[in-house]
């Protein structure tokens, strides 16, 4: 088994899940949960929210909190007949990126799609573990360069 990055000790870690298309999305919250205490670090707050969408709103609001490091956003745009998912992919990325700025905190992007169909979104599960790694990595190259 790999070692754990010394980095993840005390990472407070918050994950936000879509529950849409939840029979995908549970599993990609029990996934980050397991790679959560295999690193080492500590499982925030787990918030739902109705939609990918509808993340943006969630992840503010658990930035603002002081016992939040970072914030492993999890999901499943699976393509419909119209190309809301591209929209809703599009614009959901671009807020939490830039709420991920504002607030200089990591934000793991743990959301497969657009495009995909349920059985590529059900192979994507382990996304979530590599949103995961990627926000404790970069919380610790935020704290090299003296955040």
């Amino acid at each position: 088994m790999p070692k754990a990055p010394q980095g993840a000790r005390g990472v407070r870690i918050a994950l936000v899940a879509s529950e849409f298309n939840y029979d995908v999305t549970y599993l990609m919250v029990e996934r980050a949960k397991e790679e959560i205490e295999f690193l080492g670090a500590s499982l925030g707050p787990v918030v739902k929210t109705p939609g990918v969408y509808d993340m943006a709103l969630a992840v503010k609001a658990l930035y603002q909190r002081d016992d939040v490091d970072a914030v492993v956003t999890l999901g499943a745009v699976i393509e419909g007949e119209t190309e809301h998912d591209t929209v809703v992919m599009n614009q959901a990325a671009r807020k939490l990126t830039d709420l991920s700025v504002e607030f200089g905190k990591p934000l793991g992007l743990g959301i497969s799609g657009p495009g995909e169909t349920r059985l590529q979104a059900q192979d994507r599960i382990e996304n979530a573990a590599n949103a995961v790694r990627a926000v404790v990595k970069m919380h610790a190259r935020l704290e090299e360069i003296g955040r």
